[in-house]
């Protein structure tokens, strides 16, 4: 399996949809909606996985509100989902996804993925997530729950943020 090349576009086809998913490093921030921020968050070398349902668990991130920049979305967002706090956070890079074909066909959305590093709070969850993980950074591959279509780009962000990535 591969890892994402800066600028090449991979397939990410689902039931109904096609998009196209290109990595851009920090220094290039790709043209189209900012669609949030995402971050590997780290603890005392442990990854916070969230999940809204028990079963699909992701890295936690969202959409940005009125007037936030990249990095105010991350930290609201990762106190939001993962109740934690952002000590410190490195931009990773972009992925910026263009719709082929499905209802939001024409969109582009751009992400800014980071890597932070977070203090726990409380668990009192209050959106949409109904847990937090932590797992092992080198359990990490193996506990996100992941299309095929997007494997080549996590397996970006993880070797940016230092994180082995399985195969």
């Amino acid at each position: 399996m591969h890892t994402a090349a800066d600028g090449v576009a991979i397939d990410i086809i689902t039931t109904g949809d096609h998009w196209q998913s290109t990595w851009y490093p920090p220094s290039e921030v790709p043209t189209g909606t900012p669609h949030g921020s995402t971050g590997v968050c780290v603890v005392d070398g442990q990854v916070i996985l969230v999940s809204h349902d028990r079963r699909y668990w992701e890295f936690p991130g969202g959409r940005p509100e009125a007037g936030e920049d990249w990095a105010d979305t991350l930290v609201r967002e990762v106190s939001e989902e993962a109740c934690a706090t952002v000590l410190d956070c490195r931009l990773l890079g972009f992925s910026r996804g263009v719709c082929l074909r499905g209802p939001e066909k024409g969109l582009v959305l751009v992400r800014a993925l980071w890597r932070a590093e977070v203090r726990l709070g409380e668990w009192m969850p209050e959106h949409e997530m109904v847990e937090r993980r932590l797992v092992n950074a080198e359990r990490t591959w193996d506990a996100l729950s992941l299309t095929a279509g997007w494997k080549p780009i996590y397996r970006r962000i993880l070797a940016e943020a230092g994180i082995p990535a399985g195969e």
